[in-house]
């Protein structure tokens, strides 16, 4: 492997860092074995699990590519492959600390040590490093390769602070998974402990535990090869060794926040999110960022209808393995100043009793729809049906947030998810599209404000639409803008509900419900159907996916490519590994105080 060069774009180029793409061979499954354990004594080493067994014709060496075995088991993989991701395509997963498939190779950890037929009498190579190599033969459970997987974890846990009850690693932590898996004994210093720097500031947003640093370098190998700012270094030598910032250097980066993702164990954290909530308490579910126009394929770990967190998921085409830090604080949005209840005025009311009002001052007279790129490709679909239909209108105008610097890996100045979107259902009705600075010279006499988001200050347009007879907003958070509409309804978050946007690049992306909406909140799809039915529409759906199937139809021929609603999100599975997502009960970890507990009912 080389060093990964960060490309102008992630859908541009594979990092150089990543493993080739792994072709999967025909394998047996290889009689059961016996290997010592740490402690001495014998256990079985079942066959990897998964693996079916092959006939004598699959069997046979592939031209092209490179075959070998992995515990007996044969594998073809494409040249060049290193040994522990070959291992993964026949079920045998090797320990590992300071690898990581979008970062250069290191091998200091020594965890992932194998035995291989062409190495000196005795020799383990790292499987991270070493490539397979034609006709070799790799052991990963030999007692040899334990006992080596053993003695990494007793030097790695010699002087850790061992202080898992009060660390936010705590239940994703890898040092506390191998020492049950591979080590499991108590430790035999019998002297105190090497001291570090329990509390260091590496920047505004990320702390430093040094004790508890296991010096794999992802973070220093992070900041010079992915986020181009060589700030962090290893100093010192022996048990003294320590990350620190190079004299006179600042962290100070839009993706620094990555390194907390990719530390193995609880040294790096991040400040926002510090002894705020137990990872075990998380539900992970698989989302989209709407802080810019790429759409990064995140994690949002949520519990008890409350958002704690966003973790990258890694997609290559879209954001490879990482997301920036502007992108990572924006789930503050989904639960700050949220709007909760419907209202007319200054007081709340019944849903019903606001779409009726609403429908009232929509009807008849020059209404101004404005529309969010912040919406979903659903809501924007209901949102021009209404437009167009019920209220007659013939364009639409498109606010969202202003733009801002951007940079040429992951950020879009457009900090908008879905503006393609947005255009592509304006395209769909033949609604014409005017920008935000046009809003200011048109005569309307109505406002229809689907999201309140806007590019200009909140005060100055609130008291622009003062001079608008009525002004009806759908609105996830509570500004300026909602406190001037004389109808507020409660639009919920892709949080709290399902669709689709569409990024900058034309690549539409679902995301699903994290948790569900409280209090009057509902889809802007929903509130669409509500009011056109006020004004005698007979659309009305149940769901994002019935507006989606209906109205996609109208969209221009292969506007979005090959994608298919009813697929789940890709690569949910990979990269970061999510958390646990369901209970004994059956409600999922983050629903449990949100969902009533079903108790079955006697005969």
């Amino acid at each position: 492997m080389t060093d990964e060069k960060k490309p102008t774009a992630p859908s541009e180029a594979v990092p150089a860092g990543s493993a080739p793409a792994i072709q999967q061979a025909p394998t047996t499954t290889p009689p059961a074995d016996t290997a010592a354990r740490p402690g001495g004594e014998a256990k079985p080493v079942a066959p990897p699990p998964n693996v079916a067994p092959a006939s004598p014709a699959a069997q046979q060496p592939k031209p092209g590519m490179v075959n070998a075995f992995i515990d007996g088991i044969p594998v073809s993989v494409p040249p060049g492959t290193p040994i522990i991701e070959a291992a993964k395509t026949v079920g045998v997963d090797i320990p590992f600390y300071c690898y990581h498939k979008g970062l250069s190779i290191a091998a200091n950890c020594r965890m992932c040590m194998v035995e291989v037929s062409n190495a000196p009498p005795g020799k383990l190579v790292p499987a991270c490093q070493a490539p397979v190599a034609e006709g070799q033969k790799v052991t990963t459970n030999s007692p040899r390769v334990q006992e080596q997987q053993r003695a990494v974890q007793e030097f790695l846990l010699l002087h850790h602070p061992v202080d898992c009850s009060i660390c936010d690693q705590a239940g994703e932590c890898k040092l506390q998974d191998y020492f049950m898996e591979y080590d499991f004994r108590p430790s035999r210093l019998d002297m105190p402990k090497w001291m570090k720097n329990k509390r260091k500031d590496l920047s505004e947003s990320i702390t430093l535990d040094q004790e508890r640093c296991i010096m794999c370098t992802r973070c220093v190998r992070f900041m010079a090869e992915v986020a181009q700012e060589p700030v962090l270094g290893a100093f010192g030598r022996g048990t003294r060794e320590v990350i620190d910032v190079f004299p006179g250097k600042q962290m100070i980066s839009n993706y620094q926040g990555n390194v907390v993702d990719i530390c193995p164990v609880g040294a790096l954290t991040s400040k926002d999110y510090r002894f705020r909530a137990r990872s075990y308490f998380l539900t992970a579910t698989p989302s989209v960022c709407t802080g810019c126009a790429r759409g990064c394929n995140t994690f949002l770990d949520h519990f008890q209808g409350v958002p704690y967190r966003y973790r990258p998921r890694e997609n290559m085409d879209v954001n490879q393995y990482w997301m920036c830090d502007i992108g990572r604080g924006s789930y503050h949005e989904l639960y700050e100043n949220r709007v909760a209840k419907a209202r007319v005025g200054q007081g709340d009311v019944a849903p019903a009793e606001a779409v009726r009002v609403a429908a009232e001052k929509l009807k008849g007279g020059n209404v101004a729809v404005v529309v969010s790129p912040v919406l979903s490709l659903e809501d924007a679909l209901a949102v021009m049906l209404l437009a167009k239909e019920g209220i007659g209108a013939k364009e639409i105008f498109v606010s969202g947030r202003k733009d801002e610097t951007g940079d040429d890996f992951l950020l879009k100045a457009d900090r908008n998810p879905n503006r393609k979107g947005v255009e592509l259902a304006a395209q769909a009705f033949g609604l014409g599209l005017r920008s935000w600075n046009d809003l200011g010279k048109s005569k309307a006499q109505s406002v229809l404000l689907a999201g309140v988001d806007v590019p200009s200050e909140g005060e100055q347009f609130a008291a622009w639409l003062g001079n608008a007879g009525s002004v009806v907003a759908l609105a996830a958070n509570d500004t300026a803008v909602t406190k001037a509409a004389h109808v507020v309804l409660p639009l919920a978050t892709h949080a709290e509900t399902e669709g689709t946007f569409v990024n900058f690049e034309g690549r539409a992306q679902r995301f699903l419900p994290a948790y569900p909406a409280r209090g009057d909140v509902q889809g802007g799809w929903f509130w669409a159907g509500a009011i056109g039915a006020e004004l005698g529409l007979a659309y009305r759906y149940a769901s994002a996916r019935e507006v989606f199937v209906e109205q996609s139809r109208r969209l221009p021929a292969g506007a979005l490519g090959d994608f298919d609603w009813n697929k789940v999100p890709r690569n949910t599975l990979r990269g970061v590994t999510p958390l646990t997502g369901g209970t004994v009960d059956g409600r999922p970890a983050g629903w449990r105080q949100l969902v009533p507990l079903k108790t079955p009912t006697s005969a």
